[in-house]
């Protein structure tokens, strides 16, 4: 049985990660996303036959679907994903949609998430934000919080935040993301 080339895999899932425009911290739809047939087909094509096994296959189209603005989609799939990697992806939809409680549910049943230290990494290279507490609150004490995250979504939803702010916000969604994707895409 052949098997799709990692490199491929990587590939697909770069063109489909790497949009002209991040997503909301909300469930506000982008003008230019895929279709969810499209996204999917795109991403079953490339995963088809791959290393990579069936749980990270599911949470790999999660994230995806999520990272598409195709909330409901993705929350089909992380729900019944019960371990660590699929709460995770569970909170940060359930962040988005916005419901905030609902999501520090999902992120207490995470734990300490192995991609927690990269995210906490990469959050800390970015430049200041311009909300003096928002680094604090992502990263007390040199560790990431998730928590400290879904608070700062919910000041960015109420107005709270300047517009750089809530950019930045939106940057460390991306660095989020990445990182989930780099553990998923693991054989």
């Amino acid at each position: 049985m052949p098997t799709s080339n990692p490199t491929d895999i990587a590939r697909v899932v770069r063109e489909l990660f790497e949009t002209p425009e991040l997503p909301s911290l909300g469930p506000k739809r982008r003008q230019a996303i895929l279709p969810v047939r499209e996204l999917l087909d795109r991403l079953n094509s490339a995963l088809h036959h791959s290393p990579i096994r069936e749980g990270n296959r599911q949470l790999v189209r999660s994230v995806l679907l999520l990272w598409q603005d195709h909330l409901d989609e993705s929350h089909s799939i992380s729900q019944g994903i019960d371990d660590s990697d699929g709460s995770f992806v569970h909170g940060i939809m359930h962040r988005r949609e916005p419901d905030y409680g609902n999501s520090c549910y999902w992120f207490r049943r995470v734990g300490n998430h192995p991609c927690f230290p990269t995210i906490c990494m990469r959050v800390q290279t970015l430049p200041s934000p311009a909300h003096s507490d928002l680094a604090d609150q992502l990263v007390p004490n040199g560790a990431w919080d998730p928590f400290g995250f879904v608070n700062a979504c919910k000041l960015a939803e109420s107005g709270s935040l300047p517009p750089q702010a809530v950019q930045a916000l939106r940057e460390v969604q991306r660095i989020e993301t990445a990182a989930l994707l780099e553990r998923f895409l693991q054989a």
